[in-house]
């Protein structure tokens, strides 16, 4: 027992270091490769069906089936050796066999995947590689025949690898078989294990080469709609400052087309992303051969620079041009929206002024009401005052009309005294 609690996961990561480790091949040999892919959605996919796809080849050449929910496999079929892997988006079938055949490239060889097996995978065929393992030549010039009967001149690439210890040689075309071809002539007294890691480079090489290019028709798709998106959203931020062009309206618009600009990048963030990580990976595969130059031939990296970097730019510039154009809908979406603020405000003003202009004119027509309302009612209390008083004018001998006259200011005045007093002290000034 560990005085240690360890995490539950130790051993499992550290047996994941171990797992895959690169095929053992020999010298000559041949290298049949396949990649499949599901077209939609293909990091979701239900992986059990390449499982189960993987062990139907195993039965067919009774071999003991893979485990269920495996990531990896290694066992023989027949004569030849079968690594299959499970990745993120697709799955790998690797079969080398020793010896060779007279015929170079022989179709025959490739049939270790039967054609009706393949068109019965969970997916589509993305890579397909034929891989011919030789000895190298004593003379180095004697490699030149074959490259040129085997491979297209000017696409061919020839380089040497891991210092000297192999040549690498392809034209990167599928042949009449459906295979792209790759020729290794290896140094004598080069280990098995080496060999292997260079066939596996090989065909990372191709396979992360054809997943970073599934970018390519979708930035083109993509460029198409943009150009339409942004034709229509330079013109809408020229009406901005164009006050006869409702700001309501333009704004609808401009958000209409904000959201179409947000569903398209949402559509294609995953692919574009997954392109620059499979580029990166095919970088670093293209490194670690640490290639140098093969009797004035081309250099993988060279081609690379040359026929895959201007694909890779396309995305990235589909990319940017994407992000570039949401910001600009945004930007011109905050311009809008504050002329459609200060456009409110100065209404609301205008509502406030015609406020202020009602309640003056209310107040005034108070005021009015208010003198009114005193001569009304002065008008009867004066009347009540003077049936009241009528009686003391006799006594002291004062006319009728000489009694109502000095009555009258009184009662004015105690009128406007009481109604200030009732309007103060209801919170009125």
């Amino acid at each position: 027992m560990s005085p240690f609690d360890d995490h539950p996961q130790r051993y499992a990561l550290v047996n994941e270091l171990h797992a895959r480790p690169y095929p053992k091949i020999g010298v000559p040999a041949h290298v049949v490769y396949t990649a499949v892919k599901q077209q939609v959605d293909a990091a979701n996919r239900d992986r059990a069906l390449d499982l189960a796809h993987l062990n139907e080849l195993l039965r067919r050449n009774g071999a003991t089936p893979a485990n269920e929910g495996a990531a990896h496999y290694t066992g023989d079929i027949g004569r030849s050796t079968l690594k299959w892997e499970s990745h993120t988006e697709f799955v790998t079938y690797l079969s080398h066999t020793p010896g060779g055949s007279e015929r170079p490239f022989d179709p025959a060889q490739t049939d270790v995947f039967p054609d009706d097996w393949i068109a019965q995978a969970p997916g589509k065929r993305l890579c397909a590689v034929h891989i011919r393992i030789l000895p190298l030549p004593e003379d180095h010039m004697d490699i030149g025949p074959m490259l040129d009967d085997w491979f297209v001149a000017e696409s061919l690439v020839c380089t040497w690898v891991l210092e000297g210890a192999a040549v690498i040689a392809g034209d990167f075309r599928i042949d009449e078989a459906g295979q792209m071809r790759f020729a290794l002539f290896v140094r004598p007294g080069t280990g098995s294990g080496r060999i292997g890691r260079v066939v596996q480079r090989i065909c990372e090489i191709e396979t992360y080469r054809a997943m970073s290019m599934l970018g390519l028709p979708k930035a083109r798709e993509l460029t198409k709609r943009l150009n339409a998106l942004d034709s229509d959203l330079s013109e809408m931020v020229g009406q901005l400052g164009d006050e006869s062009q409702p700001a309501d309206q333009t704004l609808n618009a401009l958000l209409a087309i904000s959201a179409e600009l947000e569903t398209l990048a949402v559509k294609h963030s995953f692919r574009f992303g997954a392109t620059g990580a499979y580029e990166a990976i095919l970088r670093d595969r293209v490194a670690v051969l640490r290639e140098t130059r093969f009797e004035g031939r081309q250099k993988l990296g060279e081609f690379i620079r040359r026929r895959y970097d201007p694909a890779v730019r396309t995305v990235q510039s589909a990319e940017r041009r994407l992000s570039t154009m949401l910001t600009r809908a945004a930007r011109a979406g905050e311009l809008l929206r504050t002329r459609v603020d200060v456009e409110r405000s100065a209404q609301n003003q205008k509502l406030l002024e015609s406020m202020d202009r009602r309640s003056d004119l209310q107040l005034r027509l108070q005021h009015t009401v208010e003198g009114l309302s005193v001569v009304a009612i002065s008008y009867y209390a004066v009347s009540l005052c003077g049936y009241l008083t009528y009686p003391i004018a006799k006594e002291i001998g004062l006319s009728k009309e000489m009694m109502v006259a000095g009555l009258t200011p009184l009662v004015i005045g105690g009128v406007w005294l009481m109604l200030r007093q009732i309007k103060q002290k209801m919170g009125g000034h």
